[in-house]
């Protein structure tokens, strides 16, 4: 439909069929009105009756005050269409404008959302902030891509339209044109690293980026690391293994020690469901101390988005191979993706330690009057706790009461994925 401001159209990315809409920034500053929902209903109608994805490049002030309720209709008509096609196709905005009121909530119902680095997006503008609140704030403050980065609204910031052009096509390579065909696989590359345990210290409180290890694993050049400036003690990236497209979540010690927390259980959950939803096979990259204590997590909810990230979990149909690397401990073990929660594969590296805490602190708790009566408090802690670790932490404990499949050596990690990959091709409850 010609004019109002949008354009709707079809195209090929990689010979593969896509359905686009483009809205106007320029033109009565990209606002909606009835005509120009149509438009996009149409895109999104034909995407759905194709089964194709959809690209949106939004920049949009919202509502055309001029049209009253009918644009408010509009949204309601795009919304309504967006949801239904959740999970049916890949659905990706890119808001290269400022953006606002539904011009804001469009994207927001999308799988995924790329900001350019002078775009933004809010509900409210400053305008309207000032007069309600009486607090002055500029456009960039309120809703930039320096905030959306941090708080989960957006995956990834670009430099400009072009550059989130080319990262919407490198995105779609992961992903299928709907949820009813297989990821597109492409020629399988050696990893970047021989080995993934090159950078990981073996004592299990010093810090170091899982990403390293990551990079030994998968398939060189294709980690694709979405969300990354938000709850950063969580890594969720697309990558490929052997060719095939995966979804994996890691602890990163790098920050907060890998700790489980409520925003990276959050982040965690939602890439889950993502990586379900298109039939990405889920890799768990597990090095965590445990879940976050403390009366500030109790008030974020760390108990609602630790169960969002179990539940996801345990609900994802495709297939879900785990590697602990260092540790797991407590909560987090079950939570990220255990053998009992509904994992396809547990393997673990050998000096790996699966338990309730760490040796150190349970028998601080279990033998708190033999450490009081000890002539060397320090030494019987270290001997005591040694013991407890060989007959309740190690790998070799929890592999003989099957609670780990296998127990690996790092640099056969890759080779052990790939192969169960191959295994489970095809599997979707």
């Amino acid at each position: 439909m010609a004019g109002d401001g949008v354009v709707g159209a079809t195209g090929d990315v990689d010979g593969r069929p896509i359905a686009c809409y483009a809205q106007d920034g320029a033109y009565l500053g990209g606002s909606l009105g009835e005509r120009h929902a149509d438009t996009i209903v149409r895109v999104l109608e034909t995407a759905g009756r194709g089964r194709v994805p959809v690209v949106a490049f939004v920049s949009s002030g919202g509502a055309r005050m001029q049209e009253g309720t009918a644009a408010l209709a509009g949204y309601g008509r795009i919304f309504r269409h967006t949801v239904a096609l959740t999970g049916v196709v890949p659905q990706i905005s890119v808001v290269s404008g400022t953006s606002a009121g539904g011009g804001a909530y469009s994207p927001a119902l999308t799988d995924l959302i790329l900001m350019t680095e002078d775009a933004a997006m809010f509900l409210t503008g400053p305008g309207v902030v000032r007069d309600a609140l009486g607090e002055e704030i500029d456009v960039a403050a309120l809703g930039g891509a320096r905030v959306h980065d941090r708080n989960g609204v957006c995956h990834l910031v670009e430099r400009d339209e072009s550059s989130a052009a080319r990262r919407v096509r490198d995105l779609l390579r992961y992903l299928p044109s709907s949820a009813a065909v297989p990821p597109p696989r492409a020629a399988a590359m050696e990893p970047a690293l021989s080995d993934p345990a090159a950078f990981v210290p073996t004592e299990p409180r010093r810090a170091y980026d899982i990403r390293d290890a990551l990079r030994g694993v998968v398939d060189q050049d294709s980690l694709l690391e979405l969300s990354p400036r938000w709850a950063r003690n969580v890594v969720t990236a697309l990558a490929r293994l052997d060719g095939r497209p995966v979804g994996i979540v890691a602890n990163q010690p790098r920050f907060l020690g890998g700790v489980l927390d409520a925003a990276g259980s959050e982040k965690a959950a939602r890439f889950v469901a993502l990586c379900d939803s298109f039939g990405l096979a889920l890799i768990a990259v597990v090095d965590t101390p445990g879940f976050m204590p403390g009366s500030r997590q109790e008030r974020a909810g760390v108990i609602r988005h630790g169960a969002s990230l179990v539940r996801a979990f345990a609900a994802a149909g495709v297939p879900k191979l785990t590697v602990v690397v260092r540790k797991s401990y407590g909560g987090a073990y079950i939570t990220m993706n255990s053998r009992d929660l509904g994992a396809d594969l547990v393997l673990a590296w050998p000096d790996a330690e699966l338990g309730i805490m760490s040796a150190r602190a349970a028998v601080k708790i279990t033998g708190r009057r033999r450490l009081h009566a000890a002539d060397d408090p320090d030494a019987e802690l270290e001997r005591m706790a040694s013991e407890y670790a060989h007959e309740h932490l190690l790998a070799e404990a929890a592999a003989a009461s099957g609670f780990v499949d296998e127990i690996i050596e790092p640099a056969d990690t890759r080779q052990r994925l790939a192969s169960a990959l191959d295994t489970l091709a095809g599997v979707r409850r």
